[in-house]
């Protein structure tokens, strides 16, 4: 239980320690409530005052699921919940079954489900579900809770390790992404009024080329030597943007061969769709972008004006927002025309696939998309 918890905090914690979350700030959409997800921890947050009201050896009940909380339960409550608890771990078990089956819609389409990872430990989830690879390696979390950034030679190994272990899976690394409600003491940022639209990503990273961005692309490079390795640009808004962050790792290639250091001579450079600008230019990024990723934690965040971490304009966070969907269905057909279509490591390439896709909140409304983005 705390005030607030950064999204660093709850990265860095042993998970086998802690049943569940309590905090006073923060929102149901945070990084550090996604990261919570992640780590199967129920959690309930903006929750006012709670460190008054709570002391040290009362029992509670977290609900993630209904985003409340019950202190000192009477015996009905607890039984309630704890016959919950059971049935979820039942539920969880029974899909296991599933695991190592091919994702395959009833209609017969076949999709990709991939993981997210923050910490390199977390390949082994990939492995335990089943997935087909890793969609986002989240490499910030490499330099939180640090006084000094990690330098290529550790980096090189940490990438070189999970990249091994993948299989000939693909294994998609977001470079730096630090800023917003995301930071670390060894990336000193200034104060800034509004740090969601500030130095933050890859204008931090561009910036600081020779300090955090190059270190870290050669370190990826040198990893991808005959892997499935792909790089991601995050936060992009501009196509000069994204130019800079194509020709950063070219001369990151350059210069590793000048030097004779193995390194992967070609490698996918792909970019995180999470913006309006990048949305609304969608059709000219996809004719630079080796694949589009679509953020649409911070797509939603910025399209509809909403800090998500704002209890007060939850209603409003909903990735079924008319504006949001249209955004999406704009980044997909835009992807699915340049042909940057996604497909898994074993399966042949296939240059157009398209299904109809329907929209949840109408059904009766529908466009053609590409596969790589219905799934």
């Amino acid at each position: 239980m705390a005030k607030e918890l950064t999204p660093s905090m709850t990265a860095s914690m042993d998970s086998s320690k802690v049943v569940g979350i309590l905090t006073e700030v923060g929102g149901v959409n945070s990084h550090a409530a996604i990261l919570a997800r992640a780590l199967e921890i129920p959690a309930v947050s903006g929750v006012p005052d709670i460190m008054d009201h709570i002391k040290t050896g009362e029992e509670i009940i977290v609900d993630g699921f209904g985003g409340k909380a019950y202190v000192s339960p009477d015996g009905p409550t607890r039984e309630r919940f704890e016959r919950r608890r059971d049935e979820l771990q039942q539920e969880k078990q029974a899909l296991f079954e599933y695991r190592n089956r091919r994702a395959v819609t009833r209609d017969g389409r076949e999709v990709s489900l991939m993981i997210n990872m923050e910490r390199p430990g977390d390949i082994a989830n990939m492995q335990r579900v089943g997935a087909c690879g890793v969609g986002l390696f989240r490499t910030e979390f490499l330099f939180m809770n640090r006084e000094t950034a990690p330098d290529e030679e550790e980096q090189y190994r940490i990438y070189s390790r999970v990249a091994g272990s993948m299989g000939g899976r693909p294994l998609t690394i977001r470079t730096l992404d630090i800023g917003g409600d995301k930071s670390a003491p060894c990336v000193k940022i200034p104060e800034e009024e509004n740090p969601f639209l500030g130095y933050r990503a890859i204008r931090l990273c561009l910036d600081r080329r020779e300090e955090l961005l190059l270190p870290q692309l050669r370190a990826i490079l040198r990893a991808g030597v005959n892997k499935n390795v792909r790089i991601m640009l995050p936060m992009i808004t501009s196509l000069e943007e994204f130019q800079a962050g194509k020709a950063a790792v070219e001369e990151a290639g350059r210069a590793l061969e000048a030097e004779n250091i193995p390194c992967a001579g070609k490698i996918p450079v792909g970019m995180m769709v999470e913006t309006p600008a990048a949305a609304l230019m969608a059709d000219v990024f996809a004719r630079e972008a080796d694949f589009f990723s679509i953020g649409t934690n911070d797509l939603i965040q910025y399209t509809m004006a909403v800090d998500r971490g704002n209890e007060l304009v939850a209603s409003l966070y909903s990735p079924f927002q008319p504006a949001v969907l249209r955004s999406i269905r704009r980044i997909a057909a835009e992807g699915g025309r340049a042909g940057i279509l996604w497909e898994c490591a074993a399966r042949p390439p296939r240059t157009r696939v398209w299904r109809r896709c329907f929209s949840p909140s109408a059904s009766r409304s529908s466009a053609w998309l590409p596969r790589r983005f219905c799934a």
